[in-house]
């Protein structure tokens, strides 16, 4: 598969970016004295300037690192299962929830609590509840493509991360 040569650094790319914007947005806004070190909100460590033109600029990055993942686990999908009609239903759905998703994570960057607080919490509610479904999509597509395409232990991996 021509896509995919290469592309497997994409989800470890994204937690590790995703992992760094949480943390040096934290680090900033806790030396500036910003925020209350004890646990904040991370909407709260990317309110202030500085932090929060890295908090934006970073989770923009995240969020264009997700949609490349999404697509290419898509791509995936479809190569390996062409002519299965549920399998091409949810995977098209799960397109859309991961595209949904990651526009969220793009609001919740662009769209500080404390300027614009209805978009601020839509993203993130896109964010999370889009993110959620997606997750239990693609776990109903591992449970659909075993044993043909991988083995069990793929689903039970993406069933037990849906559920934590």
């Amino acid at each position: 598969m021509w896509f995919q040569q290469g592309l497997s650094f994409l989800p470890i790319a994204l937690v590790i970016w995703t992992a760094a914007a949480f943390t040096f947005s934290y680090i900033i806004a806790v030396t500036l004295h910003h925020v209350d070190p004890a646990l904040p909100y991370i909407s709260d460590t990317g309110t202030v300037a500085p932090e929060k033109c890295v908090f934006g600029a970073m989770l923009n990055i995240a969020a264009l690192l997700c949609l490349a993942t999404i697509y290419v686990r898509y791509k995936q999908v479809h190569a390996l299962n062409p002519e299965e009609n549920l399998i091409i239903k949810l995977n098209k759905a799960g397109l859309v929830l991961g595209i949904l998703s990651c526009l969220g994570a793009s609001l919740v960057a662009n769209f500080q609590k404390t300027a614009l607080f209805v978009v601020h919490v839509s993203g993130s509610v896109l964010t999370f509840g889009m993110g959620i479904f997606y997750m239990f999509v693609q776990t109903i597509l591992s449970y659909l493509m075993q044993p043909k395409i991988h083995g069990k232990q793929v689903f039970w991996i993406r069933l037990l991360l849906l559920v934590w």
